[in-house]
């Protein structure tokens, strides 16, 4: 009897522990489904993160690139401007079609500065001459040596290609270069109409487009002037 009972109550244990297992199996069966919901979950978050950031950065390059484009364009509308030599009046320093950039605020122009000019008394388009003398300075020029002479000291003018000769209509030297004025001329003294002829004269500081600071084109000769 002892004996029956025994084995009953073995059975009833194993009865048991098989119920226990098939429950562990279960919970382990719903743990794997909710490691799979997490895998994907972090994996549809780790893209959407993916593209919040690319989306992010190409935005910021997007307006990096406009901002730079605006400052860009105000520094060239008022302080800077482009401009292209047309001629052959600054050889060999400047020649035809080279590109150079001009400063539009310096409004003291001093001598042996490079400038943009927008007319003479005669001449409406923009041109480009080196200043010599500026305003209370006197000026000689010998044509008969080619020497120039700003407060009775020789200029000395590395710059200059040929022979600095006196224009068809040139103007009575010594001068002093009144108030307001400046003096310019091209650095190929054979072949530039500028303050020497009276097409030309003395040019209004108010009519000084700006100081060529450097040239950009061609690539070759970039650099300051």
């Amino acid at each position: 009897m002892h004996t029956e009972e025994q084995t009953e109550r073995i059975v009833e244990q194993v009865g048991h522990t098989e119920e226990q297992s098939e429950h562990i199996e279960v919970q382990i069966g719903h743990t794997e489904e909710q490691s799979g919901q997490t895998g994907t979950n972090e994996s549809k978050r780790s893209g959407s993160e993916e593209t919040i950031s690319v989306s992010q950065v190409v935005y910021e390059l997007i307006a990096t690139i406009l901002m730079s484009m605006i400052v860009l364009l105000l520094l060239m509308t008022f302080f800077f401007r482009q401009f292209t030599v047309d001629g052959s009046s600054m050889n060999d320093t400047l020649l035809h079609d080279e590109r150079l950039i001009v400063t539009c605020f310096d409004d003291a122009p001093k001598c042996g500065d490079i400038v943009i000019v927008t007319h003479g008394k005669e001449l409406q388009e923009m041109i480009v001459k080196r200043v010599i003398a500026t305003e209370g300075q006197w000026l000689d020029i010998d044509f008969s040596t080619g020497d120039v002479m700003v407060d009775g000291v020789l200029l000395k003018e590395d710059y200059v290609k040929g022979v600095t000769k006196a224009a068809g209509d040139s103007q009575r030297f010594p001068m002093q270069i009144p108030q307001g004025y400046v003096f310019v001329m091209g650095d190929n003294r054979e072949n530039s109409l500028d303050s020497r002829s009276e097409r030309i004269g003395l040019i209004p500081k108010e009519n000084i487009i700006g100081k060529a600071v450097m040239r950009w084109y061609p690539l070759e000769k970039i650099g300051l002037l």
